[in-house]
């Protein structure tokens, strides 16, 4: 049992999994505290707040599970992902396939009961993931820009899902930016979180063939494509507080964190280490549950 528990975690990518969850319950919540202010629901609705973490995390595993099929080969070459369970041997391919499209059936039927265009997104993450950025990967450093957008869905998922069947009445003009913001800096983000990452495992990425630094590798180009990406990440960060549905409080919290991800980023520019690099990297995990969770605080707070 504790073979399989680790094996399934591992299929799943089960902390890319929570991240994703993470983010789109987080927009949920913002979206159901909206409506709660505007008269439209008595209070949030925790029982559709499982729905959607279930079905997103349901839709999350499928992705990241075909994703597994398909580069279970180049799995095999690389050191982080060796001992995942089908290039490991200890599960075939047939079995994640059987398991990745009943985790994607059952996820977009859960997420289709909050709404149906949450569950239509849903099969467009899956979709665009697993059979555009995957195959990329290989191709062309372009496969981060393809990417990042099933990476930025969650919290426009999440958004959307808190309303329901999205009738006029209920969604209003203001949404519409809310919705776009808050998948534009997860957008946005994802540039300086994908390249830390690559430059980081970039030795491990070349044994299967993987693209996906600015420059296909550590140099100038690449630091530079990073920082100028954390600089665009600041003004973005702002617009919640430009559109004024976010506090001074969100500003200055998304100023401070966008300044010190520069930083760090800058200095990588200047010395391009891979010490450097991870510091980007781990400042990346901590950038967007902090700046999504004061938006956060800050709706309840109102």
């Amino acid at each position: 049992m504790k073979q399989f528990l680790s094996d399934f975690s591992k299929l799943i990518k089960f902390r890319l999994t929570f991240t994703v969850v993470f983010s789109a319950s987080i927009s949920f919540l913002i979206g159901q505290k909206i409506q709660v202010g505007r008269g439209h629901i008595p209070s949030i609705e925790w029982g559709n707040w499982v729905i959607l973490i279930l079905g997103g995390f349901l839709v999350t595993a499928a992705a990241n599970c075909f994703n597994e099929i398909i580069e279970k080969d180049l799995d095999k070459l690389m050191s982080r992902t060796k001992d995942r369970p089908m290039p490991a041997g200890r599960m075939t391919t047939g079995q994640g396939l059987i398991l990745g499209v009943f985790m994607s059936f059952l996820g977009t039927w859960l997420l289709g009961k909050l709404n149906l265009e949450t569950g239509l997104l849903s099969v467009f993450s899956i979709l665009l993931y697993a059979f555009a950025y995957t195959p990329l990967k290989r191709k062309s450093p372009i496969a981060v820009f393809v990417g990042a957008i099933p990476g930025a869905l969650p919290p426009l998922i999440g958004y959307l899902a808190a309303f329901g069947d999205l009738q006029a009445e209920y969604f209003h003009e203001i949404d519409y930016y809310i919705a776009g913001i808050l998948f534009l800096i997860q957008f946005v983000w994802q540039f300086p979180h994908f390249w830390a990452i690559a430059w980081v495992l970039d030795d491990d990425y070349k044994k299967a063939g993987f693209r996906l630094l600015p420059s296909k590798k550590r140099d100038h180009v690449s630091a530079v494509f990073t920082f100028v990406s954390t600089l665009i990440l600041i003004p973005v960060s702002l617009l919640p507080t430009i559109y004024g549905f976010g506090g001074y409080f969100v500003a200055g919290l998304s100023l401070v964190a966008g300044l010190i991800f520069s930083w760090l980023a800058l200095k990588l520019l200047l010395n391009r280490t891979l010490a450097d690099a991870k510091k980007v990297m781990f400042c990346s995990f901590f950038y967007i549950p902090a700046v999504q969770l004061v938006l956060l605080f800050d709706f309840i707070a109102k």
